[in-house]
């Protein structure tokens, strides 16, 4: 499983990625010019396996393949940003 895996569920407006009947999601918030990345959630019972890290990155990877300006609410992408510096360009 990885970032491929990610489906982007644009009418709840979040990221999910399923595994062993469970869902992990990013949720967020699009504008014309940019995305706020506001809560990720791992059910305890994927947590260890970097699903978090997953959805961090395919929701960094569209918006930098739609050409949108990152703002982060979630401690998680934050911290995400700080260990992966090829992503800090957008925020």
């Amino acid at each position: 499983m990885d970032a491929a895996d990610v489906v982007d569920r644009e009418g709840e407006q979040r990221f999910e990625l399923n595994s062993d009947g469970k869902t992990a999601f990013l949720t967020y918030r699009k504008h014309p010019d940019r995305i706020v990345l506001i809560h990720t959630e791992v059910p305890k019972e994927l947590e260890g396996r970097g699903m978090g890290g997953k959805l961090a990155r395919a929701a960094l990877d569209y918006a930098r393949e739609k050409k949108l300006k990152v703002v982060v609410k979630c401690p998680f992408v934050t911290e995400y940003i700080k260990r992966h510096p090829e992503y800090a360009d957008l925020v």
